[in-house]
């Protein structure tokens, strides 16, 4: 018999008085290409004044478009979705001979298409301090990754807190060089 687990997650914002809301995009449903099988999903927002259309984005996940005709003082966003703790194998792919050791150069093709994900949008200091430990000598490119996420994992844990909802990253950093804050 699988094991099952039950997540619920609540977000509510109270204002001090009727204001309108724009549009809003909520990115709060598993895309339906992971691996992890959700046998239940609920997606609900707080009163009935709204109009609610699901979207999916150029990557195939899904996104809830939510339009607020009329001001309101409150709005609560829940979710809850039931998925099977099912063991699965991380290493469970394979890798295109061309991508077999680092550091490799993808065909021309290929990117193109991987464009948006081989941008580099972050260069906080931080993060660029923390990169220059990270070994590009060649080697294969299911160690690196390995060894990658050994290092995030020592790196980067996380804080318990008890007031209700609240959870913290916290990093194994000196303060100078923490990924956040």
């Amino acid at each position: 018999m699988t094991i099952r687990v039950a997540l619920h997650h609540r977000t509510t914002y109270r204002f001090d008085r009727p204001v309108r809301l724009s549009p809003h995009v909520i990115r709060l449903r598993p895309a339906p290409h992971c691996r992890t099988h959700i046998d239940a999903y609920s997606l609900h927002i707080s009163g009935d004044d709204h109009f609610l259309n699901w979207q999916q984005d150029p990557f195939g996940n899904f996104n809830a478009r939510v339009v607020f005709p009329e001001p309101r003082k409150e709005l609560t966003i829940a979710v809850e979705l039931v998925a099977p703790m099912t063991v699965i194998n991380p290493f469970d792919f394979f890798l295109d001979d061309v991508a077999q050791q680092i550091p490799f150069t993808y065909p021309d093709e290929l990117t193109k298409e991987l464009g948006p994900y081989l941008e580099v949008t972050e260069a906080g200091p931080r993060l660029l301090e923390w990169l220059k430990d990270v070994s590009l000598e060649p080697t294969t490119s299911v160690d690196f990754l390995v060894a990658l996420n050994q290092r995030l994992q020592k790196d980067i844990s996380y804080l318990v807190r008890m007031e209700p909802g609240v959870s913290k990253l916290r990093g194994n950093l000196s303060p100078s060089q923490r990924l956040l804050p």
